[in-house]
């Protein structure tokens, strides 16, 4: 579990490909400090799991589901990505709930600055509009954010000097992708009300390592 306030911004210095999926290496400091492998951590806010330590550097693993379902799938060495640790049980607790499950990739449409502040607009895929509300939370490249507006499958998000300075969002362009994860309430309240059609499957919360079996 992790709550959106991005610790870091670290480097992609390395990239292996397996049967599983892909390696990531990554270049940091703070997110270092009590690091283990088999920690989870969150890269633009895919839960991954670390595989290695170095000096600097820790290495985590993607498997095939995360890298169709996140931008991690075409992320290069040299991009530069937000790193949060797993809350800890004894943190203060400053976001809102993020599982580090990705939804899917939203397309930057438009970024309108305002002084130091700015308005990110995004194109949600049709099929999690529904899941959007205004003043709601949804989770970009797993920083913790509330929805400003929504106009169809366009979402306009307020960003306040301090996340511009402290995470990558900065760093992206009109064209580019971004990951999102709906809030997690939002996806148990569509369930109830909607079974039939809803993302949160018997199957999908088996996958994400709840339930028996």
């Amino acid at each position: 579990m992790f709550t959106g306030l991005i610790e870091e911004i670290g480097e992609i210095v390395g990239i292996t490909p397996n049967p599983e999926g892909k390696v990531f290496s990554v270049s940091c400091r703070v997110v270092m400090d009590d690091l283990k492998i088999g920690d989870s951590i969150a890269v633009d806010g895919v839960c991954l799991t670390v595989v290695d330590l170095s000096k600097d550097r820790f290495s985590a693993q993607a498997v095939q589901e995360s890298l169709r379902r996140s931008t991690l799938g075409i992320i290069k060495t040299g991009n530069r990505v937000n790193l949060e640790r797993a809350m800890a049980a004894n943190g203060r607790f400053g976001g809102h709930f993020i599982q580090g499950h990705v939804d899917g990739i939203a397309e930057i449409v438009s970024w309108k600055f305002q002084g130091e502040s700015a308005i990110l607009t995004i194109r949600i895929p049709d099929e999690f509009v529904r899941f959007i509300v205004e003043k709601g939370s949804i989770a970009i490249d797993g920083i913790s954010l509330t929805i400003a507006k929504k106009e169809s499958s366009l979402v306009s998000i307020a960003l306040i000097p301090t996340t511009l300075k402290t995470t990558n969002l900065s760093q992206k362009k009109g064209g580019d992708f971004v990951n999102f994860e709906i809030d997690l309430m939002a996806k148990y309240v569509d369930n109830f009300l909607h079974p039939e059609k809803s993302v949160l499957t018997p199957e999908k919360i088996k996958e994400w390592g709840f339930g028996k079996g």
